[in-house]
């Protein structure tokens, strides 16, 4: 039996539905493999007293243990101290993880996201005598692994791990140019559901969204490294083409004044925070997604947007080049309105076949997700035994 705990502060819960649902979804997969325990720790950096209770309070009132699908999952809380720029974070968690795993039992610390997550996940692992993995997803390392406050923590974790993963090879380059080992790191890619996520009749699928004509989707949280606004810009150059946006955060206010400035509301919607279950519908209604990210890992949303037989204009961002691989997967655009804007038109002027799209995605699946990682794990706890 392969006990896995597996350590990350980007887990979905209750009030956060969509928040880390990969990561709910590898978990998932790893435990439904035979001979194989998985307990779920999703730590919940809290403020003070007061800040949470302004900010928070969502947070503050989840149950501290919970089945969740099936899964064990544990919250317990650290302190967040705002205005730190993550610097305490680490150190934090790890205090206040002890309590918890000195009552659990494990082989092997499988933390899901690189900070604070790793620099915690390797402290436990020399407490407890255990092997530990972290994998890296994007802004984890991208912010995180060169941000003053955190940079260190994060390279000094890379270094110590016994085993490393990254969700593209381009993610792979970036973690050995901050110094981290090379022949550690191995390539873990993301899933998909593929029965979920499928091409459907797509006139019907559009008029059930109340929409005519060309349709462009975007998904992401509405933040300035999703580039919302370049997409929006681009879409507003395409007359009579239709943009809706699925995705919540701090930016909305300035994309609906550029929406309203631009005079395209009567095309462009921000449709906020759809349910992860909800999405193939969308997708499936789509003739092009645009995601204009300045930095990613590899996107959940590429290879669920090809699933549903989609192809995708994004930037050269991490494993870009690893899924747009021929011309029907999509175009990889600078990260400009007016590139957008081209690489839309070229697909919506000659739609590729569905099906043709969709073989694009078939080899990200999480049945192969899963097996990867459990191999992965129980190789570094036969090594350290």
């Amino acid at each position: 039996m392969l006990r896995v705990l597996t350590l990350s502060t980007l887990f979905p819960d209750a009030s956060r539905p969509n928040f880390g649902v990969f990561v709910e979804r590898q978990t998932l997969g790893l435990a439904s493999l035979p001979d194989t325990q998985v307990t779920v720790v999703a730590p919940l950096g809290l403020p003070p007293p007061l800040f949470a209770r302004l900010r928070y309070a969502a947070l503050a009132t989840l149950p501290r243990r919970e089945t969740r699908n099936g899964l064990d999952v544990h919250r317990p809380r650290f302190l967040n101290l705002p205005g730190t720029q993550g610097r305490w974070h680490a150190p934090l968690l790890t205090r206040a993880l002890r309590p918890l795993l000195d009552g659990l039992s494990f082989d092997v610390i499988d933390a899901s996201f690189f900070f604070p997550d790793g620099p915690a996940a390797i402290a436990l692992g020399r407490r407890y005598g255990v092997p530990v993995s972290i994998k890296a997803r994007g802004a984890d390392i991208h912010h995180w692994g060169r941000a003053p406050a955190t940079a260190r923590q994060v390279l000094a974790a890379g270094r110590d791990a016994q085993g490393l993963l990254a969700v593209s090879a381009a993610m792979r380059d970036d973690m050995v140019a901050l110094g981290m080992p090379a022949d550690r790191i191995r390539v873990h890619h993301t899933g998909v559901d593929q029965d979920r996520f499928a091409p459907a009749d797509r006139a019907a699928a559009k008029a059930a969204i109340g929409v005519a004509g060309p349709l462009v989707v975007s998904t992401g949280a509405l933040i300035p490294r999703k580039g919302h606004d370049i997409v929006i810009e681009a879409v507003a150059s395409l007359p009579g083409v239709t943009l809706l946006i699925a995705g919540e955060g701090p930016e909305r206010p300035r994309l609906q004044a550029l929406i309203a400035r631009l005079g395209v509301a009567d095309r462009v919607r921000l449709a906020g925070s759809i349910p992860h279950d909800l999405l193939p519908d969308l997708l499936a209604a789509a003739d092009v997604f645009a995601l204009a990210s300045a930095s990613e890992g590899l996107a959940n949303a590429w290879v669920e947007a090809l699933a549903c037989g989609v192809p995708i204009v994004i930037t050269d961002a991490g494993g870009a080049r690893e899924v747009v691989t021929a011309p029907n997967a999509g175009r990889i655009a600078e990260r400009t309105p007016a590139a957008f804007a081209s690489a839309m038109a070229e697909l919506l002027a000659s739609p590729s076949d569905p099906q043709a799209v969709r073989a694009h995605a078939r080899r990200f699946t999480w049945e192969a997700n899963a097996r990867a990682l459990r191999e992965h794990l129980a190789g570094l706890v036969q090594s350290s035994g």
